[in-house]
C-alpha cells in the first residue's frame, strides 16, 4: 500500500513519460507553432525577472535604445535586446499565432465548402474557448491570494485585505470585471497583473471567430481583401492593435492554404517564389530590428529622440496610442511568417526544449508572476538586489537582505547574482510549476470544456434536419 501510494505521489509530482518505448512521435505540421509559442512564454519570463531583479532605474536602461545618453549595454544592443526585454514582442507573437491557429479548421471547411460542418466548429470552438481560457485563471489567482493568508507571504505586488473574507470578495469582484469582454478601460487583476494580455486574447478570439462566420461565403479573392481591410481598420482608423494581430494570422493562414491549392494563390506572390530565400531572410531580420523598439515611454517624442528610431517614428498611426505596438506588429508578422521558411530555424522551434516549452506555455505564463512577486523577490534580495518596497516606510523584507551575497559582476542581465539563482532555483521551479500545473489544471479544463459542451448539445445520434421553407402564396 505504501509502494502504490509512493508511485502515485511521484507521478502527480514528477511523471515520467509514457512514450519513451515507442520512439519520437510525429510532429504535426504546425508544430514549430507551439515550440513558437513557448520559446515566446519563455521569454516573457526573462523579461519580468530582468526588469523585477534590476528595479526601477534597470527598467528604465533596458528599455532604452543603444547608445542613449551615451550608455551602450550589451542587453540593448539591436536584436540582442529581445533576448532581454523581448516579452512585448512575445505578446505580440502570441496574438498572430492565436489567430493563424484559431482559424486554420474553419478556414479549410470554408475552403472545402463544408458550411455545415464550419457552423459546428465554430460553435464548439466559441462556446470552449471561455472556459479554457478563464479556468486555469480562475485556479492559480485564486491559490496565490489565499496563499497570502495561509502561509502569511507579503508581496510586493499588491497588499493582502484584512480578512480571507474581504480578500475573496476582493478576487470575485476583480475576476468578473476581468472576464467581463466588453468592459471598458483596460484589464487588470491585481492578484496577477501579468494577466492583462489574457483578456485581450478573448477578445482578439471573439474577432477571429466572427470573421470566419461572417466570410464564409465569400470568395478567396474577396475574404483576403477584407482580412486586410480589418487588419487597416484595427491598426490605423481604431486602437486595436491585438485585432489587427489576430486578423493578421488569420490572413496568413488563408495565405498558406491557398499556396497548396492550384489557381488561388495571388499571382503577385507565386512571382515572387524565385525569390524566396532572399525576402524571408530579410524580413526575419527586419522584424527582429523592429521587435527591439525602445519602450521605456509611450511618447512618440521619446522614440523620434531615440538613436536609429527617427524615420522610423514617422511610421507609426496616429490611431496606435502607445507607439511600441505598431512596430511590435509588424515586428510579429515578420516572425511568425518566416520561421516556417527558415529550416534551421524552424528545426529548433521542433526540437523536444521547445516542444516542451509550449506544451506548458500557457501555464509558464500563468505562474511565473506570482513565483516572482514571492519567492523570487525574496531570493534576488537574498543575493543583493535591492528590493526595498517603493512608498513603505518599513520594510517586511529587511531580514532577507543579503543573507547569500553574491557579486554582480559580469554585463548588465547577464550578472553572476542574476544568473545563478535562476539557473540553480527559479527557473527549474517554475518550469515545474508549469508542468504541474498544465497537468492538474489547464489540461483537465480543456477536457471540462469540451465535455461540457457535449452536455448541453442535442442527441448526437439525431439527424439534423434540413430547413424547408414553405412556397410563398400570393396575397391580391
Amino acid at each position: 500500500m505504501k509502494s502504490i501510494t509512493f508511485r502515485g505521489l511521484r507521478q502527480l509530482f514528477w511523471p515520467r513519460g509514457t512514450n519513451t518505448s515507442d520512439g519520437p512521435q510525429q510532429l504535426r505540421p504546425t508544430a514549430y507553432l507551439d515550440g513558437l509559442r513557448g520559446f515566446a512564454a519563455f521569454m516573457v519570463y526573462i523579461h519580468h525577472h530582468e526588469l523585477w531583479s534590476h528595479g526601477i532605474q534597470g527598467s528604465y536602461l533596458f528599455e532604452r535604445a543603444f547608445g542613449e545618453g551615451d550608455k551602450f549595454f550589451f542587453a540593448c544592443f539591436p536584436i540582442v535586446r529581445n533576448f532581454f526585454t523581448g516579452g512585448h514582442m512575445a505578446v505580440g507573437i502570441f496574438f498572430v499565432i492565436s489567430g493563424y491557429v484559431l482559424s486554420m479548421k474553419p478556414l479549410s471547411l470554408i475552403h472545402a465548402g463544408e458550411h455545415l460542418k464550419l457552423f459546428d466548429s465554430l460553435a464548439s470552438a466559441f462556446f470552449r474557448r471561455w472556459f479554457r481560457l478563464y479556468i486555469p485563471v480562475i485556479v492559480t489567482t485564486f491559490v496565490y491570494v489565499m496563499s497570502w493568508h495561509v502561509f502569511g507571504i507579503w508581496t510586493a505586488q499588491t497588499e493582502a485585505k484584512g480578512t480571507v473574507g474581504e480578500e475573496l470578495w476582493n478576487w470575485y469582484v476583480e475576476f468578473k470585471n476581468f472576464s467581463f469582454l466588453f468592459k471598458e478601460g483596460w484589464p487588470w487583476m491585481n492578484a496577477n497583473s501579468h494577466l492583462w494580455s489574457i483578456a485581450l486574447e478573448m477578445r482578439g478570439s471573439v474577432v477571429t471567430y466572427m470573421a470566419c462566420m461572417a466570410l464564409a461565403r465569400a470568395t478567396h479573392k474577396a475574404r483576403l481583401l477584407c482580412l486586410f481591410g480589418l487588419v487597416v481598420y484595427f491598426l490605423y482608423i481604431v486602437d486595436g492593435y491585438y485585432c489587427a494581430l489576430f486578423m493578421a494570422g488569420m490572413l496568413q493562414c488563408d495565405l498558406d492554404l491557398l499556396a497548396k491549392k492550384d489557381g488561388y494563390f495571388p499571382r503577385w506572390l507565386r512571382r515572387l517564389e524565385p525569390y524566396k530565400t532572399f525576402i524571408y531572410y530579410h524580413l526575419f531580420l527586419i522584424g527582429m530590428l523592429l521587435g527591439g523598439v525602445p519602450s521605456h515611454t509611450a511618447e512618440i517624442a521619446d522614440l523620434r529622440a531615440s538613436k536609429g528610431w527617427y524615420y522610423l517614428s514617422f511610421l507609426k498611426p496616429q490611431a496606435v496610442f502607445d507607439y511600441k505596438w505598431f512596430y511590435l506588429f509588424l515586428a510579429g508578422n515578420m516572425i511568425v511568417a518566416c520561421i516556417p521558411r527558415m529550416p534551421w530555424l524552424r528545426r529548433f522551434f521542433e526540437s523536444r526544449f521547445c516542444q516542451f516549452l509550449g506544451r506548458i506555455s500557457f501555464a509558464l505564463y500563468l505562474v511565473h508572476g506570482p513565483i516572482l512577486g514571492t519567492i523570487g523577490d525574496r531570493v534576488y534580495y537574498a543575493v543583493g538586489w535591492d528590493r526595498t518596497p517603493y512608498g513603505r516606510p518599513d520594510n517586511p523584507m529587511a531580514h532577507w537582505a543579503n543573507l547569500f551575497p553574491l557579486p554582480r559582476i559580469g554585463p548588465m542581465g547577464l550578472e553572476l547574482s542574476f544568473l545563478l539563482p535562476n539557473l540553480l532555483f527559479l527557473l527549474p521551479l517554475t518550469l515545474w510549476s508549469a508542468d504541474f500545473v498544465t497537468r492538474m489544471v489547464d489540461e483537465p479544463a480543456v477536457r471540462f470544456a469540451a465535455w461540457l459542451y457535449k452536455k448541453v448539445q442535442q442527441d448526437g445520434e439525431q439527424e439534423q434536419k434540413p430547413v424547408v421553407l414553405a412556397p410563398l402564396t400570393r396575397v391580391d
